[in-house]
């Protein structure tokens, strides 16, 4: 990884390019200090600090919702609206429509993803204000209602706008990349508060290297899941054209046994918050604010084990979700008939069809249930053994994922310009 950012940086495209992405993360950091106006921030902190189903809000925003800044909301109501977006383009025939008339189809979808966004956004910037927080507001006339809801709107918006602008001019997936920032930047408070527990005595040596071994564990099986890939073999036939043969060659078909990344964890994550988004608006000592505190949070009895539990299950489904919608094995099959390919054995046209959604389904499902392992395990055992972090399973997917997602990326851009340069 480092001599293919060593390489990289040689190249001036793409040292633009990461410089680039580096220079919007830092806005993105420097976001996430600036308060917002009219809000009493201690009382805030002690909300949070007090709640345990806030806390995979405060990790997802680096601590931006904690400290009730500009980004406080963080991406989320972007990954949420993805994922309404997603599901209606295949319940609703003229959103599927427009996902197959190609770029202009795509750009109407993105827009309709950010317009239910500032909406999602602005319910949450409601919750938060006129519920969960409303004691923190300094002023509570009209004016300064709408002051907090519209400045935590536009922080996600931004962010939104951020995420894009990485995504076309920088490096990696935008998106990705900022929450990946905000999961990293809470690494140095999570080891301060470590160190101090353990001078304290309050935390055992043997916890810290159970927690240590369980990182390495899961950092070695992410890379290897991500990295696992299983080769159809396929065979094209000679065909002649004019005075020349061409095909006869062999070749495969890769493919990988985690095909979405980390999306699964990502848009797990986040549809699991919608419950706390709502309580949001009762309030944490209401009825549904105890209910949720109690069963679905992520943090404490017996919550924590329900929260999981569906965590695993929601990984499951948009692992198989995602992997449809990227992997079309009928288009795939009548695309390597059209070319004179076939899998040795296997007839081409519909037996191959059949044959690739076999085979993906179940190097699918293991995927799946690896990711789901991995993302509610760690939780629970940092839970048992009391660890100040909260940087579980999830956040060591995602932090990982991502990584690997963006390094393969560079190496793409750097296999590209090595071949206009070769061709030139």
């Amino acid at each position: 990884m480092l001599s293919t950012l060593k390489n990289a940086w040689k190249i001036t495209e793409l040292r633009s390019r990461m410089m680039y992405t580096f220079l919007l993360l830092v806005v993105f950091r420097l976001g996430s200090v600036i308060p917002v106006a009219g809000v009493n921030i201690d009382y805030v902190r002690e909300i949070v600090a007090n709640a345990g189903l806030l806390s995979m809000f405060d990790m997802f925003s680096g601590g931006a919702f904690g400290n009730m800044t500009i980004f406080a909301l963080s991406i989320t109501p972007y990954i949420t609206s993805s994922i309404i977006v997603q599901l209606l383009t295949i319940a609703i025939p003229s959103l599927e429509q427009l996902a197959k008339e190609g770029e202009e189809g795509s750009k109407k979808i993105a827009q309709y993803t950010r317009y239910g966004t500032i909406i999602l956004a602005l319910i949450q910037a409601t919750g938060i204000s006129v519920g969960l927080f409303r004691g923190a507001l300094i002023n509570t006339d009209a004016f300064s209602v709408i002051v907090v809801i519209m400045t935590l709107t536009a922080g996600t918006a931004f962010l939104m706008w951020l995420g894009e602008q990485i995504t076309e001019k920088g490096v990696g997936n935008g998106i990705s990349l900022i929450i990946f920032a905000g999961i990293v930047s809470r690494i140095p408070d999570g080891i301060f508060k470590t160190y101090i527990l353990a001078r304290q005595g309050e935390l055992s040596i043997v916890s810290i290297l159970i927690f240590l071994v369980m990182a390495a564990v899961i950092i070695v099986g992410v890379v290897a899941i991500q990295e696992g890939t299983r080769k159809i073999p396929v065979q094209y036939a000679k065909r002649v054209v004019g005075r020349k043969m061409y095909g006869g060659q062999s070749s495969h078909i890769p493919l990988k046994v985690n095909q979405t990344g980390v999306i699964p964890v990502i848009f797990a994550s986040s549809l699991l918050a919608f419950p706390q988004t709502l309580a949001y608006f009762f309030g944490q000592d209401s009825g549904f604010g105890a209910f949720v505190q109690k069963w679905l949070s992520p943090a404490g009895g017996p919550g924590i084990y329900i929260y999981n539990i569906l965590s695993a299950l929601l990984i499951i489904f948009f692992a198989y979700f995602y992997t449809a919608v990227t992997f079309n094995p009928v288009e795939v099959a009548n695309n390597m008939k059209k070319n004179g390919g076939f899998i040795p054995g296997i007839r081409p046209g519909r037996p191959t069809a059949e044959y690739l959604s076999k085979i993906l389904n179940r190097i699918t499902l293991a995927g799946a249930i690896f990711l789901a392992f991995i993302a509610i395990i760690p939780t629970i055992i940092l839970n048992l053994i009391g660890m100040p972090i909260s940087f579980g399973g999830t956040s060591i997917l995602i932090v990982v994922g991502v990584a690997l997602e963006t390094m393969k990326q560079i190496e793409a851009q750097m296999m590209m310009r090595h071949y206009q340069g070769f061709l030139k």
